[in-house]
């Protein structure tokens, strides 16, 4: 463990401004696959990785779930990535090279590049490491030479091969052998081979396809790959030629493959190691993949995966470790999403005898999808579809739906993206150049304008999933913006490199034309009058045009800026107000009535391209710009807010929804889309809200939200109808308040989710429930009931064709769906009929008993002759139709599908599964036991579920599984786990008496956070909401650092005496021998030094003896820990101060082990010891002590391999009876903290933690020296055992 420097006080630091990051990030849309180069994906180990253009994705198994998780994004490269291969000797090196001449190595472990060559003369095409050597890496462009780069070692440096040079054709691509030193083999792009082997003569192009022999016609080498069992032979795949065996010693071709069709094309293909022989192809045209062993010429077997064609395939070279026979992801459509274009698990085609070797192969599509599929299972472990593979220029929510996000991107196409699910719902048909811009129709149209690079505008319908209109009046110019208007939705406006902005109606009809003096980047129609749009031009100009007059000429032309304007944004709430972004890397804002600049906002270092106002908070505005980042800014006085830096590229589109106005989506030339939360920025209204503060302090007008330094308010349309829907209401006023603010204010992802089981826990008629309910974590009481009714739909419904290029599940699927329901629902009758329906006999059969013995006979006799022999082992119908619960959730929860599980433990609970009666005798005393067994099984998986969410960074649908079984003090121990604070108190006050007292600790730790200047007294409301209040009241008291005027004031409001009262009162509690207020008193006296003195020779004397108890030292101590800053870091103060951070870290350990806070109980043992050693005091605590109390819980609380030795044990279980807690509360709150975001991989310049020396993922908290960092998960459970700094400086954290 690093050691903490810095652990003496510095008296500068009385009052630090720790800045924490304000915007959250909530959500990542990972990028594509890109189709452009060949070695673009590789796996090694538990991991995989896969490059989009300018980036690289490595995702992992985690163990635990069985599925893979992204883990991390490397953006270093600025031109596309050419290839990346990985160490074959170190599971943690790959290398990866780009167009712009640059190679590096990465430790993906680490999360950082390792070395760096800048210039290889040539862009690489292929890269692979030197079999003969782990620390060299080759590398080679269009004709050669190859370069061989020894990146570390004695001798480091560039060397070129000896013979691999002077080619006379290009190279595509090369491959080293994997067993025989320096073998190596090229392939040309006119389908000829060069092999070279030390000691032997080189051979240069030979092999080529016979058809080819004698033209000069070119067939690029599309793959290439050495038998792994032999020395010579070789598989090569050629562009046209299909693909051979070739021995590369005789310099013959062994065996040509037969395709089925000569349309079939391969471009990759990869051996399968567990299967020797075999090896597997992907069609380039469909998403065929074919199996085949090299003893046959034809293929052993075909499965279509997907619509689209392969473009790269690579085979896991051992077999995933998995906790059961076959793995799966939870079943949840976040990867797999119905309307996904991944055709569904094949069924077994003719050559029924043949089984797939075990095995995963990565698979990248030509439209950018990248699936892992598990061949012997013959299903998708992960499926990763339609992801952009190039930069996204624009981005916009729907405006009737917020969680429905459309974004245009530099590949051809415009997506629409589910933000709750982060999965791809429809995509635009394609080919259209780059895309630059999007507008959506206004209201529920479904329609989206686009613009792009050469083939004008045009209007996708998305429903029927075609281009309806197309605009061509700025020829093949480029149109960098389109925007629909709102206000008249019958006219869009384009604007381009052929300065024109042009207005039309929507059936094509100009209405205006205005000529600008260069080329037009943005436009904008004003929000508060319909005839009014402004424009960004080349000539670093802003015009304002007025639609109503016949002239062509602008009404106000701006000037200031120093570079070319790009977009400029009407401001939604201040009339006349409007910004624009310029290359000058500025912001600037116009009004429109003083025809004046009324701000410039500096900052950014290079041109600005993203711009949103908030549509609530009148000052708020947002930028976003090519040096990667992303700045908030108040406009009022002109400060920067927040800088975001987690893109990795330049950001273009930011958005919000007016309904959701605190969700911002971003997107960037990194090819993702990001969602973020601004909640934090205006983060005391939320709890004006919960504190039932007069309206006046939540919702004013944009004057009053003006004036510079004043607390943000909400001004805008949702505020408004929130309020106006409240002043109707007669009852039930304060929850609903709660709720529809607590919705506004939360990103998508569970929050109206949690708000819609909090109803039904109260009672709510279940007819009040919105559409989108049963699409989340329903209550167990209405599974049943909506996930029949959803079979009843799919076996009913004749589903049309739906979305552009997404095909619609067949009738056949629909119906196996609709079957599935009715299974898992023990409703055995419908599947076995459906089952009929879909010629599935055996399966209808095998449970048909469990409907009677006589509809079995029945069933026998209608289609025994059309049973089908095919041989397989569901256990499932089985399991089902005998009542086996327990072995069918054991096997569902085994394989990590966890939803499925909680179908089938819900429809025993509701007595739908029962075990075939073989005699009528009387059961009901064996149903009540097993309802009871079922119920418990039920929570189990319930938990099970929430646990995965929670792991996940969704600690609100982690919140949502537990209250769907009734748990509520689970449900907000997640919420509070995952610092959903403000949540967590709407959901507690609405719950009421069932939550006090998680609700209680929820509100104790939203008083910490703001206790500090200028939001004290609201520290104060949120702690008067607890009952039992006295004391808390008395800390804040404590611990406020005015003047004493001011702290009497404070003390009259918390209903306590003034500082001399307490004086006086401090000194009876002495005499009477009552400690605790004796310290009470005396921390709110004067002299607040005098209660350090007491209450720590008080808590010596305990811990000197052997009976105490951590709940029995802690309240003192925490008590103490709240006397004022500004005394307790006084030089006379020194020792007390010492003494008072020992016993705080000590216990704080304690208090860690207790709550399973694993990740800090280190760090806060060794910061204890690194006060003992470098201070003086005089506590009973031993260095040596602490070691050994630590190495104990290490041996028997962490996982180890070596079991802990007899004193260990004996220590440990010391510990424990310490640790016994004197009341049931204080388990409740187990377990570590894991906020949203903790596990989306961030760009930002990675921070170490002073705690363990690797690199944060998730949120960074600064310590106060602005030097020293900890994750925030850390930080967080640090403040809830140990409420001061890890610096020792004896300052409190407030990660909060």
């Amino acid at each position: 463990m690093k050691r903490l420097s810095h652990l003496e006080p510095d008296v500068s630091l009385c009052w630090p401004r720790v800045r924490m990051a304000k915007v959250k990030q909530v959500g990542l849309l990972a990028a594509g696959c890109q189709p452009w180069n060949k070695d673009v994906c590789a796996a090694s180990g538990d991991r995989f990785a896969y490059c989009a253009t300018l980036a690289i994705y490595i995702y992992q198994l985690d163990q635990q779930y069985n599925e893979f998780k992204l883990r991390s994004i490397m953006s270093e490269h600025k031109k596309t990535i050419t290839a990346i291969s990985w160490c074959p000797d170190n599971p943690d090196l790959f290398a990866s090279a780009s167009a712009d001449n640059l190679l590096i190595v990465w430790n993906v472990a680490e999360k950082k590049a390792v070395a760096r060559l800048d210039n290889t003369k040539g862009v690489p095409v292929s890269v692979s490491w030197c079999w003969n050597s782990a620390d060299g890496v080759a590398f080679v462009s269009q004709r050669g030479p190859l370069y061989i780069w020894v990146y570390r070692g004695p001798d480091p440096g560039v060397t070129v091969h000896k013979e691999a040079h002077s080619f006379l054709s290009d190279i595509c691509l090369f491959r080293w052998h994997p067993t025989k030193k320096g073998k190596l083999v090229f392939g040309h792009t006119d389908g000829s081979l060069s092999v070279f082997q030390p000691g032997s003569k080189s051979q240069k192009h030979v092999l080529r396809p016979e058809s080819l022999e004698g033209t000069d016609e070119e067939d690029p080498v599309s793959a290439l790959e050495w038998d792994p069992l032999s020395t010579d032979y070789l598989l090569v795949s050629n562009l046209h030629n299909g693909i051979r065996l070739v021995d590369s010693e005789a310099l013959a071709c062994i065996t040509s493959f037969c395709f089925p069709s000569a349309a079939a094309s391969v471009q990759c293909l990869a051996w399968v190691p567990s299967a020797p022989g075999m090896f597997i192809t992907g069609d380039s045209q469909v998403g065929v993949l074919r199996v085949w062993n090299v003893s046959r010429s034809t293929p052993l077997d075909s499965f279509k995966l997907k619509k689209t064609g392969f473009h790269a395939l690579h085979v896991f070279n051992s077999p995933l470790a998995k906790k059961a026979q076959s793995s799966c992801s939870p079943s949840k459509s976040q990867y797999t999403s119905s309307t996904s274009e991944a055709v569904p698990p094949p069924t077994l085609s003719q050559n029924r005898s043949f089984s797939l070797p075990p095995g995963h192969a990565v698979c990248c599509f030509m439209d950018g999808g990248v699936g892992l599929y598990d061949m012997g299972a013959k299903k998708w472990d992960f499926l990763r579809d339609l992801g952009h593979v190039e930069t996204i220029f624009d981005c916009k929510f729907k405006p009737d739906d917020p969680n429905l996000l459309a974004t245009a991107s530099f590949d051809g196409t415009i997506k629409i993206w589910d933000t709750n699910t982060l999965t791809a719902v429809y995509t635009s048909p394609g080919n259209e150049g780059v895309v630059y811009s999007l507008s959506w129709a206004p209201g529920d149209l479904n329609c989206i304008a686009g613009a792009t690079s050469r083939n004008g505008a045009f209007i996708w319908d998305v429903r029927k999933g075609k281009i309806i209109t197309r605009f061509n009046e700025h020829g093949k110019n480029g149109i960098f913006c389109i925007s629909w208007s709102h206000k008249d939705s019958k006219r869009i406006a384009t604007c381009s490199g052929d300065g024109f902005c042009i207005i039309r109606t929507i059936d094509g009809k100009i209405l205006h034309k205005y000529k600008h003096p260069a080329a037009v980047f943005g436009c904008d129609w004003s929000q508060n009058n319909k005839d009014m749009i402004a424009t960004g031009c080349e000539d670093k100009n802003v015009r304002v045009y007025y639609l109503a007059t016949s002239s062509d000429q602008p009404l106000k032309v701006f000037t200031g800026h120093l570079a070319k304007v790009f977009h400029v944004r009407w401001s939604p709430l201040r009339e006349g107000i409007l910004c624009s972004g310029s290359d000058d890397g500025t912001v600037r804002i116009w009004d429109y009535t003083q025809d004046a600049c009324i701000n410039v906002l500096s900052g950014h270092t290079a041109p600005v391209r993203g711009l949103m106002w908030n549509t609530e908070v009148p000052y708020l505005l947002i930028s976003g710009s090519w040096d990667y980042t992303i700045r908030v800014w108040d406009t009022r006085d002109g400060t920067c807010l927040d800088t975001v830096y987690d893109h990795g590229a330049d950001v273009y589109g930011l958005t919000c929804h007016q309904s959701r106005p605190f969700t911002m989506a971003s997107c960037s030339r990194d090819s993702t889309v990001r969602l973020w939360s601004l909640t934090p920025l205006i983060s005391p209204l939320l709890l004006n809200v919960l504190t039932d503060q007069p309206w006046e302090k939540i919702i004013g007008n944009t004057d009053t939200a003006m004036v510079p330094g004043s607390p943000p308010l909400l001004c805008g349309k949702v505020s408004r109808d929130i309020k106006q829907e409240l002043d109707k209401l007669s009852f039930d006023i304060r929850a609903k308040k709660l709720r529809w603010f607590s919705e506004c204010f939360s990103p998508p992802g569970g929050s109206s989710n949690l708000c819609d089981l909090v109803s039904v826990i109260n009672g709510q008629d279940d007819s009040l429930l919105p559409a989108s309910y049963s699409k989340g974590v329903m209550h167990m009481k209405h599974l049943l009931k909506f996930k029949t009714s959803e079979a009843q739909e799919l076996t009913i419904v004749k589903m049309s064709k739906f979305g552009g290029g997404i095909g619609a599940p067949s009738k056949e699927e629909r119906l196996k769906e609709a079957a599935d329901i009715h299974l898992r629902l023990g409703q055995i009758q419908r599947y076995c009929e459906l089952m009929v329906e879909l010629g599935q006999w055996e399966k209808a059969l095998s449970v048909a008993p469990g409907v009677s013995m006589k509809y079995w006979k029945k069933l026998m006799q209608r289609r025994a002759d059309q049973l089908m022999a095919e041989d397989n082992d569901d256990a499932i119908p089985y399991c089902v139709a005998t009542g086996d619960i327990k072995k069918l959730v054991t096997f569902f929860s085994g394989r990590g599908q966890l939803l499925e599980a909680l179908l089938i433990a819900q429809g025993a609970c509701e007595g739908n599964i029962r075990a075939p009666q073989s005699s009528a005798g009387n059961h009901t005393t064996n149903d009540v036991d097993n309802r009871q067994q079922y119920q418990s099984l039920l929570h189990k998986v319930c938990t099970d579920l929430a646990e995965w969410y929670f792991q996940d960074g969704c600690s609100v649908l982690a919140a949502c599984c537990h209250l769907a079984v009734d748990d509520i003090e689970l449900a907000m121990s997640s919420l509070i786990r995952g610092n959903e604070l403000e949540l967590a108190a709407c959901v507690g006050i609405v719950l009421r008496e069932a939550a006090n007292q998680s609700t209680a600790y929820c509100l104790q730790l939203l008083a910490r956070k703001y206790m500090t200047n200028p939001t004290w007294e609201l520290s104060a409301d949120l702690l008067r909401m607890i009952p039992d209040n006295h004391v808390l009241l008395a800390k804040l008291c404590a611990f406020y650092p005015g003047s004493a005027a001011e702290i009497n004031q404070l003390h009259e409001r918390c209903g306590l005496p003034s500082l001399e009262e307490c004086k006086a009162l401090a000194g009876e509690a002495v005499n009477e021998g009552d400690l605790f207020s004796a310290v009470k008193f005396h921390l709110l006296s004067p002299e607040p030094e005098v209660a350090l003195q007491i209450g720590i020779n008080h808590l010596k004397e305990q811990l000197a003896g052997s009976d105490w108890t951590v709940d029995d030292v802690q309240p003192i101590l925490d008590l103490m820990s709240y006397i004022r800053t500004d005394r307790l870091i006084t030089t006379k103060t020194t020792e007390a101060r010492s003494e008072l951070l020992i016993l705080c870290g000590y216990i704080g350990a304690l208090l860690a082990i207790r709550r399973q806070y694993s990740s800090i109980v280190p760090a806060l043992y060794e910061y204890t010891s690194q006060l003992l050693k470098r201070r003086e005091v005089s506590v009973p605590l031993k260095i040596e002590q602490l070691s050994v109390e630590l190495d104990a819980w290490r041996a028997c609380a962490q996982a180890n391999s070596i079991p802990p030795s007899e004193c260990q044990r004996e220590e440990f279980s010391c510990l424990q009876r310490r640790l016994q807690p004197s009341h049931k509360g204080a388990l409740l709150l187990c377990g570590a903290d894991y906020v949203t975001g903790s596990n989306l991989p961030s760009h930002s310049d990675l921070q170490l933690s002073c705690f363990t020396g690797q690199r944060i993922q998730g949120p960074v908290f600064l310590l106060e020296d602005n030097k020293s960092a900890i994750s925030l998960n850390d930080a967080l459970m640090w403040a809830k055992v140990n409420p001061f700094s890890p610096l020792g400086t004896g300052l409190r954290i407030n990660p909060f």
